[in-house]
């Protein structure tokens, strides 16, 4: 016989970002407890609202499974004495089974006797393996907890009442001094206490005291009322999926209403509107049939259509009080022009360790001019790049980012039109804050992205030489998704930047434009290398790159971002190719032997004149030819020019013994080795590809 189980906790609201993974939470350590307890069912059915997370499982076992298994105990030698008489081990392991020695049986194994015995262990019935769910409950995690009336135990919300039925009977445990039940909550203000008879129930005794538990059907009919709204008022609605989520999170009851306000709010920036109605106010936005912002929006109230046009005066009236805010910051910020607005910035903190917001822009401007001159930018590019370093963060001090701090980038843009600045270095100063996500998207300009390259690469330089690097999961600065972010428009963009030794030229040419911070911009600028390859690891990750290919490119001597992507699709091209086994043999035999001559940073040189073989001088050409090219080809390229030294390579060993008695001769060879060795680390540490 199968049962249905329902599980419920009933919480004060919770926030609408936690309500999906919480539940997700809870279904995956439900699912995960019972698997191990052997209790199998046919179906788990979740429901989340902002007060409540509830499983429902159908097709669940009676019991667990009888077993029935041979345990192995000591040797017969231990077990009994001389005279056939058990031994205290003997009696101590058929006690701690739960048997006597009279169940003891003997096996041969290999030549020595072993007790077994054989067990029964009868499987617990699946009401007792339920009660465990309060361990499973108690163990939950969230992103931020909460502790209520004296006690200790954390929760993401206090619990107000818990439900767990199988089929008609209470499943007894409880939690702080709340105890499980059969009693649930309808909607809070609509509905009332409810009395479940059978845990199958709970869907439809919710939605008759309003409550749409299913979250999938509460977004699917929030989806309908929307477009139902749209379809009456000839509206385009954008469903933004993230609001549809968070809105759904947020009710129980849905019914969808539209609002209005003054045309005259329509001379605002899109954005602007956008930001108080969708940000804000959590309000889905209108449009035209030529794509042409309304004044006009669609909200979610959590209730149903009672007195809606209370409810819909009172929105209207919360959205125009912001949007007159709004109105209000700017027409002012325009009666401030931008070098105003620069000057403020150097009593705007970037961080107190480090500088002011306009001491940054300092280093930044010639950061970019360094990165965008190694791009051999026109020189009409590089003043407009120069004239965007020096203003980029100037909204920061606006009144409409003071209040709307989500529009920062976007009113710079915005001003610096209407101050009569350049298209491009507008676009810049909106740009440079992309990525925003570790998917998000990326700058389309050149100049915007060379400025956010720049920003990001002062973030981390500036935090490391100041000790404030990331550790584990604290990262308060954003700095691996900052560096993620260079990573991905370098890849995007296809740009050759050699950013992985660059605190030392960047200190140069700080010293030569006269900008001089308080730390040593070279501080743990090797940290700054390894960080950024961590984040190169991070992208090979995403695109299923062999972890030994990873530590291949990697570890290369390699400081251009591109050379080392590019490393990768390289050496992938080879990975099934019969000769590539022998080819990688015989360059990482020549790493490893050019080790012994521990040349470190020496001016390595070859004398032919010291050449006792043919084999030697063969090589000696073929990597001179390979040399004077190598910076001039591509990675794909240098990497086929380096397999194709193999049979030469070969001969060159089976021919010279390297460690010859000669000293001369020896440290020759060794040198000749160790410059064909710093070629292929150019590429890779090839010594770390796994070759079959």
């Amino acid at each position: 016989m199968s049962h249905s189980f329902l599980l419920e906790i009933g919480v004060e609201e919770m926030p609408a970002h936690v309500v999906t993974p919480s539940i997700q939470q809870l279904t995956q350590r439900v699912t995960k407890y019972l698997k191990e307890q052997s209790i199998s069912f046919d179906q788990i059915k979740p429901f989340a609202t902002p007060r409540r997370l509830a499983l429902l499982l159908t097709g669940v076992a009676d019991k667990q499974p009888d077993i029935d298994t041979e345990v192995k105990g000591p040797a017969k030698k231990i077990a009994q004495d001389a005279d056939g008489n058990w031994t205290k081990a003997a009696m101590g392991f058929t006690r701690g089974q739960g048997l006597t020695v009279d169940d003891i049986t003997f096996k041969d194994i290999k030549g020595t006797e072993y007790v077994y015995v054989e067990k029964h262990i009868a499987g617990k019935e699946v009401a007792d393996v339920l009660t465990g769910l309060k361990d499973i409950i108690m163990a939950m995690n969230f992103p931020t907890m909460m502790k209520w009336s004296t006690n200790k135990f954390e929760f993401v919300r206090p619990i107000k009442w818990l439900v767990a039925l199988l089929d008609s009977q209470v499943v007894p445990f409880s939690i702080l001094n709340v105890e499980t039940g059969n009693q649930t909550s309808g909607h809070r203000f609509l509905g009332g206490d409810i009395t479940l008879d059978e845990a199958t129930d709970y869907e439809d005794a919710l939605t008759k005291e309003f409550v749409i538990a299913d979250q999938k059907k509460r977004k699917q009919l929030i989806k309908e009322q929307i477009d139902s709204i749209a379809q009456q008022n000839n509206w385009e609605i954008a469903i933004d999926e993230d609001l549809l989520e968070e809105v759904n999170n947020l009710v129980e009851w849905p019914t969808a209403f539209s609002g209005h306000f003054d045309e005259k709010y329509l001379e605002l920036p899109d954005e602007v509107l956008i930001t108080s109605m969708k940000d804000h106010q959590r309000f889905f936005y209108a449009r035209d049939g030529e794509g042409k912002l309304l004044p006009n929006f669609i909200s979610v109230r959590n209730g149903n259509k009672d007195f809606i046009d209370n409810v819909i005066r009172g929105n209207e009236r919360v959205l125009t009080a912001r949007l007159e805010d709004a109105r209000f910051f700017y027409q002012e910020d325009q009666q401030v022009t931008i070098d105003q607005y620069v000057d403020r910035l150097k009593n705007v903190s970037f961080h107190d360790k480090i500088s002011s917001m306009y001491d940054k822009m300092q280093r930044v401007s010639v950061l970019g001019q360094m990165i965008g001159t190694s791009l051999h930018l026109s020189d009409d590019e590089l003043n407009q790049l120069k004239r965007a370093s020096q203003i980029y963060k100037f909204d920061l001090t606006s009144g409409m980012v003071g209040e709307f701090a989500e529009l920062q980038g976007i009113m710079g843009e915005k001003y610096a039109l209407l101050q009569g600045e350049p298209a491009n270095v507008a676009t810049a100063i909106r740009e440079h804050y992309m990525p925003i996500s570790a998917d998000g998207a990326l700058p389309a300009t050149t100049i915007g992205s060379v400025l956010a390259v720049a920003d990001k690469l002062d973030s981390i330089i500036s935090f490391f030489a100041v000790d404030m690097i990331p550790s584990g999961s604290n990262d308060p600065y954003a700095l691996r998704r900052q560096a993620f972010g260079i990573v991905r428009i370098i890849d995007d963009k296809q740009w050759h930047l050699s950013l992985l030794n660059i605190a030392s030229e960047f200190a140069v040419q700080l010293a030569k434009n006269d900008v001089r911070p308080s730390f040593d911009i070279t501080h743990n600028s090797s940290e700054v290398s390894d960080f950024i390859k961590g984040r190169l690891h991070q992208l090979f990750n995403g695109r299923k790159v062999r972890h030994d290919v990873i530590d291949a490119v990697l570890g290369s001597s390699q400081t251009d971002v591109e050379n080392i992507i590019e490393a990768v699709d390289a050496i992938n091209k080879h990975l099934a190719e019969d000769s590539f086994k022998d080819s990688v043999e015989a360059l990482t035999r020549v790493m490893r032997i050019a080790k012994k001559g521990e040349f470190d940073n020496q001016e390595l040189s070859v004398d032919t004149q010291l050449f006792e073989n043919p084999s030697e001088k063969k090589l000696y050409d073929s990597v001179s030819e390979l040399d004077d090219n190598f910076e001039k080809q591509t990675v794909s390229q240098q990497l086929d020019g380096l397999l194709s030294l193999e049979p030469v390579i070969s001969a060159y060993f089976d021919e010279n013994m390297i460690m010859a008695d000669n000293e001369a001769v020896k440290t020759n060879r060794l040198q000749q080795l160790s410059i064909l060795s710093k070629l292929i680390l150019k590429v890779g540490n090839l010594d770390e590809l796994i070759v079959k």
